[in-house]
């Protein structure tokens, strides 16, 4: 039921739908529905399966609702949600006891209402009853008080008038996939073709069968639901109807799409490596460069020689000023250098041992 309101919703928000049809959508409960359906004004649930309207979403300007042909036997307590409820269908469903239709009393404006192929109807005097409990019922199952016929719903329209054109769009989305109106429209067309063919084609197999004879009618007969078991077999293995094939091709759609986004979203993470593997080789580079200078300062062997022996020659001048003579020799290790401060001797040496 879910999927079939989001189809049948055709892009436009919940406020602004005025009729909802469901028929034929198979739930055995209320699925989907809401209150947010603030503006609904028709229902219809015709042949869903339903066995209770539990969950019934308080619909304030709901007028006319569609039951018939589901299997509820009682909970018409969830209907009060909806005062201004004028039409109620519920024929064809197992509504066997007159109690359970107390709850309808407090629908002030209820004006018809279809109990059909109920078990209630079975009971003695439940016309009266039924129009002495809702005092505003005019029309019980398509008759009044005095059996006069109701008004069918094209009179009532030729009354009112043209209905109220409502604009809409061309196009709608589901969860960001686009769908074309016109295209929805083909498909559907499609799918009343294709429901004719079968209708013609079942038909011109039942003239084969009757034109044959006795016999061979009897014979063809007794095979044919064989056929027609096997045809529903596979259909049933096959669990899928038309609108099911829609509603799995908006899925494909949307699974593209989002295929679509992932893709965009790797590239989008490549280019951001790239930059980065470029921002660390550019910071790497502008490193290399700052701090060459200083590796060559460090590893320069000349220089550290020409600054040891700078050392040297302060030492020499300390130890001969220490001496008392500025000329003196200096013996390092064995050899015997001169000083190289002023002396006027040159025969004294120093050793250092």
């Amino acid at each position: 039921m879910e999927k079939r309101i989001l189809l049948e919703k055709r892009g436009r928000a919940d406020e602004e739908i005025t009729e909802l049809i469901l028929d034929n959508c198979r739930s055995t409960y209320i699925d989907g529905l809401t209150d947010t359906f603030t503006a609904l004004e028709t229902l219809s649930l015709i042949n869903v399966g339903l066995v209770s309207l539990k969950n019934f979403p308080k619909l304030s300007n709901l007028r006319k609702l569609e039951l018939s042909d589901n299997r509820i036997s009682n909970g018409l307590s969830h209907l009060m949600g909806s005062p201004k409820l004028t039409h109620l269908n519920l024929s064809g469903n197992r509504i066997k006891d007159f109690d359970e239709l107390q709850p309808l009393k407090d629908l002030e404006n209820l004006e018809v209402l279809d109990l059909f192929n109920n078990q209630v109807t079975l009971i003695e005097n439940y016309r009266e009853k039924l129009f002495q409990l809702i005092p505003s019922l005019n029309y019980l199952d398509g008759f009044d008080k005095e059996y006069v016929e109701a008004p069918s719903d094209e009179e009532d329209m030729a009354d009112d008038g043209n209905p109220p054109q409502h604009h809409q769009p061309s196009q709608f989305s589901i969860n960001g996939i686009e769908i074309d109106l016109d295209e929805l429209e083909q498909f559907e067309a499609k799918i009343r073709q294709k429901r004719a063919l079968e209708q013609s084609g079942k038909k011109t197999t039942d003239d084969s069968i009757v034109g044959t004879g006795e016999k061979g009618h009897l014979d063809h007969t007794n095979s044919y639901p064989a056929a027609a078991s096997c045809s529903s077999s596979s259909a049933q293995e096959n669990g899928k109807d038309d609108l099911d094939l829609l509603y799995e091709e908006i899925q494909h759609k949307q699974a593209l799409a989002r295929a679509n986004e992932e893709e965009q979203g790797r590239k989008r993470m490549a280019s951001f490596l790239s930059v980065l593997l470029m921002f660390t080789s550019l910071l790497a580079f502008i490193n290399q460069v700052c701090y060459r200078g200083e590796n060559q300062l460090l590893d320069d062997p000349q220089i550290g020689e020409t600054g040891d022996e700078e050392e040297d020659d302060v030492d020499e001048c300390i130890l001969g000023s220490a001496s008392g003579d500025s000329n003196a020799r200096v013996e390092t290790n064995g050899a015997t250098t001169p000083n190289k401060c002023v002396s006027d001797d040159p025969s004294e040496e120093v050793r250092i041992e």
